[in-house]
């Protein structure tokens, strides 16, 4: 049986050499630049401390390891390996999941695990490690990470199938480098002037005990708990695989009526609710109009622009970097209070289908909402990366949050009570309609916003004047108010959505 697999496993990659050239000669050169600057990082580990050599195996394992785990999640990939391939061999579900797992070192990626490993092993001998216990080290890395794939693609095929899509892909990479970019900008704003920094080797100490880290540091690192995890990585997630195999050969899923869903983009990712069909319809907008698009991509130039003039005049560059995530959440909050005008064609089908006007409020900031998370994810780490006191991180998130929430709630309210005329859709983005309203809205919001940050930005402001715990109070303080601003925001916009049903429709009809 693991002949028969290893011979189907080796004809399934020469098909797809065969049929897909160009695609496969390509993964491949990727595969092998990326192999080789890894190899040349870890050679060069060989005549540093070994402190700073477990830091970068711990972190740097950690990551590959992650990585095994979660790219069979996003991206919707076809397992040749798939166990339920193989129920038509009448096999025991056992003698499959050693079958599969035993085939599992015969692809690119496996294969590019198993040369970065052999280097490590070499690494951890550099360093003074018996070659024995370091290859069996290596070979323990080597089966975790196949394993981590192994499962990941089990938990895909069960739970996943068929409701996995573009949309979908796109948000969960959108989450991940939500938490990968200020991880990043956090490790390249580190001082290692004076030898390894505190945060990391902290951070070392709990990947020591995780199934992420424990095998990439176990020869440099034998402590009890450190060994136990990574032994113990090895059986559960082989037990796990045991399972899922199990469950695929020996239940029947029920068959999931999917078909007429296909092709719906955004519709098949949100919830079948009001809400959701108002965020996927926003959605389908906010990617498609250029009028949003302007909109989003001059709020971050603008941000930093304005900070120029500061600097000109002598403001610190260090207090200076901490001025443009606030005013991009400011802005971005502000962007969406004449959003019914800008997709008023959509009125009438809200009105008409007895939308009520909460759903309508929630669903409209839904994509603005996606749009701000990841820009405020690398603006605010850079700033205070640039600043040099991570200490402000809990300021900055409260200050953002409440004029971010602030403004999408007053937005809300504000889009409903005072909507004016704007660029039909089609027409070039920065050609405006002549108009005798709209100041007062646009005003108000903005200021609005400032107001609700105000407790935030007073407590931050206690903070750089030399109280410490005052960054706690700003956290707490922001965020409630936004979470606050936004709510009331949400319910007295949808109540005044219900009420001014026919004044919508006709704004939308003379406009």
């Amino acid at each position: 049986m693991v002949a028969h697999v290893l011979r189907l496993r080796l004809d399934v990659l020469i098909g797809a050499l065969r049929f897909h050239r160009a695609r496969a000669f390509a993964a491949t050169g990727v595969a092998a630049v990326l192999v080789a600057a890894i190899v040349l990082a870890l050679l060069r580990l060989q005549g540093t401390p070994i402190t700073s050599a477990l830091v970068v195996l711990a972190i740097g394992g950690a990551a590959v390891s992650f990585c095994f785990a979660l790219v069979p999640l996003i991206v919707p990939i076809r397992d040749p390996l798939d166990p339920r391939a193989f129920i038509v061999t009448g096999r025991d579900w056992r003698l499959v999941a050693i079958a599969t797992a035993t085939a599992s070192p015969v692809s690119l990626p496996s294969l590019g695990v198993i040369v970065v490993a052999v280097v490590v092993a070499s690494t951890w001998s550099a360093h003074g490690v018996d070659p024995v216990a370091a290859g069996f080290a290596a070979a323990l890395v080597v089966v975790t990470q196949l394993l981590l794939a192994r499962v990941a693609l089990g938990i895909a095929a069960l739970v996943l199938a068929d409701r996995r899509s573009r949309e979908l892909t796109m948000l969960l990479l959108l989450g991940l480098a939500v938490i990968a970019i200020p991880v990043a900008v956090f490790l390249a704003s580190l001082n290692w002037d004076d030898g390894v920094p505190a945060p990391l080797l902290a951070a070392v100490e709990t990947l020591a005990v995780t199934p992420i880290g424990a095998a990439w540091i176990l020869p440099l690192d034998p402590r009890p708990a450190v060994i136990a995890v990574a032994l113990l990585s090895v059986v559960l997630l082989g037990g796990a695989w045991a399972l899922i195999v199990r469950r695929m050969l020996t239940h029947t899923e029920r068959p999931v009526s999917v078909r007429e869903r296909r092709g719906l983009g955004w519709f098949t990712v949100t919830p079948g609710t009001p809400g959701g069909a108002v965020a996927a319809r926003s959605l389908v907008y906010w990617l498609r109009d250029p009028r949003y698009l302007v909109d989003v991509a001059i709020i971050p130039v603008a941000s930093v622009v304005a900070v120029i003039p500061l600097v000109i005049v002598g403001v610190p560059h260090e207090f200076a970097a901490l001025i443009p995530a606030p005013l991009i959440a400011l802005f971005l909050g502000w962007v969406v209070h004449n959003d019914l005008a800008y997709d008023g064609s959509a009125i009438w089908l809200h009105i008409s289908s007895a939308v009520r006007g909460a759903s309508d409020r929630v669903g409209r900031i839904v994509p603005l909402l996606l749009v701000a998370l990841p820009l405020l994810a690398i603006a605010i780490p850079v700033g205070i990366g640039t600043h040099g006191d991570w200490t402000a991180l809990p300021t900055m998130v409260g200050v953002c949050s409440a004029l971010l929430f602030g403004g999408l709630g007053l937005s809300s309210v504000a889009s409903v009570v005072a909507p004016y005329a704007v660029a039909r859709h089609g027409d070039s983005p920065f050609q405006q309609p002549q108009r005798t309203g709209g100041g007062a809205a646009q005003g108000s919001v903005l200021v609005g916003a400032l107001v609700a940050a105000a407790p935030a930005l007073w407590w931050a402001w206690r903070f750089f004047d030399g109280e410490p715990e005052a960054r706690w109070w700003a956290l707490g303080v922001g965020v409630g108010v936004g979470l606050l601003v936004l709510t009331m925001g949400i319910l007295i916009g949808g109540a005044l959505f219900d009420r001014r049903g026919d004044r919508l429709m006709a704004f939308a009809e003379t406009t």
